[in-house]
C-alpha cells in the first residue's frame, strides 16, 4: 500500500512534467507514446516487482490476438483470453496472499488492463468487421477503424497516469490526447461566439486537479479516522447480534458501509488527478460555460449520497468500469442483458464467494427496483410535496439497499455473508420477491434497444 501511494503521488508528479515539457507542441506524438510506456513499465515493476510479468505477458498475448485474428473474432478471442488470465491471477493470488486479506497487489492492474485490452478488441471489431448502421451512435464514435502499432498499443494499455489504479479510457480518446487534439475535439462542441470568446479558449486543468487533491486529502483523513473505527466484521458480531434491535443493527450498517467508502474516494479521485494533470480527461463545458474534466472520473460523490433509485447510485459508482460493462456485455447480450453484466462483474472482481453474493442479489433488486419505478413513480409526480416525499423515502431504500448488498462484498466468505444476511432475515431478498411477483414487468427487449440506438445514430446523421 505504500508502494502504491508513493507511486501515485510521483506519477502526479511526473504528470504535469509531462504536460509542460512533453506537450505536444514540443515533442512527437512518438516521444510521448514511448514516455508514457516507459514511465507505467518503471512504476509497475516497483510497485509489484516480479508479480508485474503478468501484465506484460497478458498485454503481449494480446498484441499476437490482435494481429493475427480474424476481425469479426477478435473481440471474443481477445475476451476470452483477457478474462481467462485474470480469473487464473485471481485464483493463484488467494495461495500467495492469505485468504480475505486484500493486499494492493498486482491483480488491480491486470483488471484495468483486462478492461482496455476487451474495449479495444471490441471498438476495433466495430470500426472494421461491422457496418455503421449495425452500430449505436456511441460505438460508430469510438469505433477504431485501423489495428494501432505495437508503440500505440503499449501505450495505451501501460502508460504511467493509469496502470496502477486506472481508470479504463477509451482508445480513440487517449491517442486524442497524445497527438494534441483531446481538448480542442471537445471545444469543438461548442459555439464560442454566443459565449461571449473570440477564440478557442485553452483550458487548463489545475483548478480541476487541486479540487480532487483536496477531496483525495480528506478521504484520506476520513479512512485513518472512520474505516478502522467501524468494521463491517462487527454487524455479525455474537454480543452485536444479541443486544441490538433490528432498525438499530440497519442503522449500523449504513454507518459502517459509510465507512468502508473513503479508501476507494482516495484512490479513484487521486487517479483522476494525475490523469488530469497530465492534460487528459477534458470532458467539454457544462450549460453554464465551466470547462469540466470528468471524462475519466470514476465517481460522483453527491450523486452517490443523494442517489433515490439503485440505477443512478451504480451509474456514480465506479463509473468507468461501468461504461466497461456496457460496451462490452450490456450493449453485445443477445438476451438477459442485466444479469449477464452483474455475472461478468463478478468475475472480473474475482472468485471470493462474497463477490458473487453480491452481484447476484444485484440482479434481483435492479430488477425489483425498475418494477417499482416503471409501476409507481408516475403517479408521485404531480405535485412538489408528493415529490419531496417519494425522493426521500426512495433515497433512504436506496441506501439500505446497496449496504445489504454490498456487505457480501467486504466480507467475502460464504459464512460471515450467510450469518450477516440470516441477522437481517433476508429482508430485501424477500421484498424483491414479492416485488417482482406482484408488480407487472415491462422488459425492454433487446431489439427493442437496438431500434432506439438506431433511430438515435439517424438522428445523429441528419444532423
Amino acid at each position: 500500500q505504500i508502494n502504491f501511494v508513493a507511486c501515485q503521488l510521483f506519477a502526479l508528479l511526473a504528470a504535469f512534467w509531462f504536460r509542460i515539457y512533453l506537450s505536444p507542441s514540443h515533442a512527437s506524438s512518438a516521444v510521448r507514446h514511448a514516455f508514457a510506456t516507459l514511465f507505467g513499465i518503471y512504476f509497475a515493476v516497483f510497485c509489484f516487482g516480479w508479480y508485474s510479468i503478468h501484465l506484460f505477458v497478458l498485454v503481449m498475448m494480446n498484441y499476437g490476438i490482435m494481429n493475427m485474428a480474424s476481425i469479426p473474432n477478435i473481440h471474443r478471442y481477445s475476451f476470452v483470453v483477457a478474462m481467462g488470465y485474470l480469473t487464473l491471477c485471481h485464483i493463484s493470488r488467494i495461495y500467495i496472499f492469505h485468504y480475505g486479506i486484500l493486499t494492493t497487489d498486482f491483480s488491480g492492474p491486470l483488471m484495468i488492463i483486462t478492461q482496455k485490452i476487451t474495449t479495444l478488441a471490441c471498438q476495433l471489431h466495430d470500426g472494421i468487421g461491422r457496418q455503421a448502421e449495425e452500430l449505436t451512435a456511441e460505438q460508430n464514435r469510438l469505433a477504431v477503424k485501423s489495428r494501432p502499432s505495437l508503440l500505440e498499443y503499449l501505450s495505451y494499455l501501460l502508460n504511467f497516469m493509469s496502470i496502477i489504479a486506472g481508470p479504463c479510457s477509451n482508445y480513440k480518446d487517449y491517442i486524442a490526447f497524445i497527438e494534441g487534439r483531446h481538448v480542442h475535439m471537445k471545444l469543438l462542441e461548442v459555439n464560442w461566439k454566443q459565449k461571449g470568446y473570440d477564440r478557442l479558449p485553452d483550458p487548463s486543468p489545475t483548478g480541476a486537479v487541486m479540487y480532487k487533491l483536496c477531496i483525495t486529502l480528506v478521504s484520506l483523513i476520513l479512512f485513518l479516522t472512520l474505516t478502522k473505527n467501524f468494521p463491517m466484521a462487527y454487524i455479525i458480531d455474537n454480543e452485536f447480534l444479541d443486544k441490538t434491535p433490528f432498525l438499530s443493527r440497519l442503522g449500523y450498517l449504513y454507518v459502517v458501509t459509510q465507512a468502508a467508502k473513503p479508501k476507494y474516494y482516495f484512490a479513484w479521485t487521486l487517479a483522476d488527478a494525475v490523469n488530469n494533470a497530465a492534460g487528459y480527461g477534458f470532458s467539454g463545458v457544462d450549460e453554464t460555460g465551466t470547462f469540466r474534466w470528468d471524462l475519466l472520473s470514476n465517481l460522483n460523490i453527491w450523486n452517490i449520497e443523494t442517489a433515490t433509485s439503485f440505477k443512478m447510485y451504480i451509474e456514480n459508482w465506479n463509473i468507468q468500469t461501468a461504461a466497461w460493462l456496457k460496451r462490452v456485455c450490456y450493449d453485445r447480450a443477445p438476451w438477459y442483458p442485466t444479469a449477464l453484466t452483474f455475472i461478468l462483474s463478478a468475475l472480473w472482481h474475482g472468485i471470493y464467494p462474497g463477490y458473487y453474493f453480491t452481484f447476484l442479489t444485484g440482479i434481483l433488486i435492479t430488477l425489483a427496483a425498475r418494477a417499482i419505478r416503471n409501476n409507481c413513480r408516475h403517479y408521485f409526480l404531480s405535485s412538489v410535496p408528493l415529490k419531496i416525499a417519494y425522493d426521500v423515502v426512495t433515497w433512504a431504500v436506496t441506501q439500505l439497499a446497496v449496504c445489504y448488498t454490498v456487505a457480501p462484498f467486504v466480507m467475502l466468505a460464504v459464512e460471515p455473508t450467510i450469518k450477516f444476511y440470516k441477522s437481517v432475515y433476508f429482508h430485501m431478498h424477500i421484498l424483491s420477491i414479492l416485488v417482482l411477483l406482484l408488480l407487472p414487468i415491462r422488459p425492454q427487449t433487446h431489439s427493442v434497444r437496438r431500434a432506439q440506438n438506431q433511430a438515435m445514430l439517424n438522428s445523429v446523421k441528419s444532423k
